[in-house]
């Protein structure tokens, strides 16, 4: 039986998702589509072709018209908290967008509230959902080139002075909170451990038109002794990288070159290029992550509730990831190295 999905949220990411993603994953059945601007609700109907019994201006309204088993929250970010502690609070599953939330306190809360309530909290980061990173992290578990030293990240974009961002400009933190923690995210995956420090410098050139800084580099210690180097740009000047960004993972007995998540959310530019110290260089052939990206959420979170087990990017487990965020943003507002202590 397909898992009964209401979303909340049809703003433009929300109508991308209800659009290009749901419509993927043959294990959900989307039985409402929520939004409280009445506006913002009849465009996502005439972009997305949903009939208008299905589109409701709040949770409430809907939770009480349809028989849902979970809730999608694509709200934007100030709202994620109170959008799913309703939908806990009323019996239902939660997949929240990334960031999971504004602070790691709001974040605890909902998940202090899922497990009370014993339902499924699940985070959609959905970088983990491509080949290239899987096959790193294989690679480093397996210990083929010993142990991890030093990993460096870089993301570059170009997205100052464009007539149709106005929006995104104005939201704080908007590299360090909404973008780089993709980046953080698959830090903690490939690396296979937790952080224990992060130091991170960042600002806004006089030419940007973000309202926040929107360049950044970080310093970050992982258990274990890798140490993390992250340089990210929303206003570069250079050639762009892809979207889950250029990685050199620097080994005992050689590096690992990777990049993954191009344009489009597709797999097609996931790349790893391994270089043994005094071996031959050779690029591995990637075994296909389907459905990848946020397909791959969701179906994941489906199974999740279908088998009773604990997702990968569950809540509890975004802690983590969030907590990385928030210490460089702490790190950038005190200009001091933030130590993390383990859950």
């Amino acid at each position: 039986m397909a898992l009964r999905l209401v979303q909340v949220g049809m703003g433009g990411w929300g109508r991308d998702w209800a659009a290009n993603v749901l419509p993927t994953v043959p294990e959900i059945e989307v039985v409402a589509h929520v939004d409280a601007a009445a506006e913002t609700l009849k465009s996502a109907r005439k972009a997305v072709g949903f009939p208008a019994d299905l589109g409701f201006a709040s949770l409430d309204a809907a939770l009480s018209a349809t028989d849902a088993d979970a809730v999608l929250v694509t709200v934007p970010l100030a709202a994620h908290v109170a959008v799913a502690l309703s939908a806990l609070a009323a019996g239902k599953h939660v997949l929240v967008e990334k960031p999971f939330a504004p602070t790691l306190s709001d974040a605890k809360r909902v998940v202090d509230a899922a497990d009370a309530a014993g339902l499924t909290l699940m985070v959609s980061q959905n970088y983990r959902n491509f080949p290239a990173p899987r096959a790193v992290a294989a690679l480093i578990a397996s210990g083929e080139l010993g142990p991890v030293g030093a990993v460096h990240v870089d993301f570059r974009r170009n997205y100052n002075k464009l007539p149709d961002n106005a929006r995104y400009y104005a939201i704080p933190n908007p590299l360090l909170l909404d973008m780089a923690i993709h980046h953080f995210d698959l830090m903690r995956l490939i690396l296979g451990a937790e952080p224990t420090r992060v130091y991170c410098r960042a600002w806004s050139p006089s030419y940007s038109d973000f309202a926040d800084n929107a360049v950044a580099t970080a310093a970050i210690d992982f258990a274990g002794g890798a140490v993390v180097t992250w340089r990210g740009s929303w206003i570069s000047s250079g050639p762009p990288t892809v979207w889950g960004g250029e990685w050199r993972v620097e080994c005992e007995g050689g590096e690992i070159a990777w990049q993954s998540r191009g344009d489009g959310g597709t797999p097609a530019s996931d790349t790893v290029t391994v270089r043994p110290l005094g071996g031959p260089e050779r690029t591995l052939d990637l075994a296909p992550t389907e459905p990848h990206g946020r397909a791959g959420v969701v179906t994941a979170f489906a199974a999740a509730i279908a088998n009773g087990t604990e997702p990968e990017t569950s809540g509890r487990d975004n802690l983590g990831t969030l907590g990385i965020a928030e210490a460089a943003i702490a790190s950038v507002g005190t200009g001091s190295v933030v130590s993390l202590s383990p859950e």
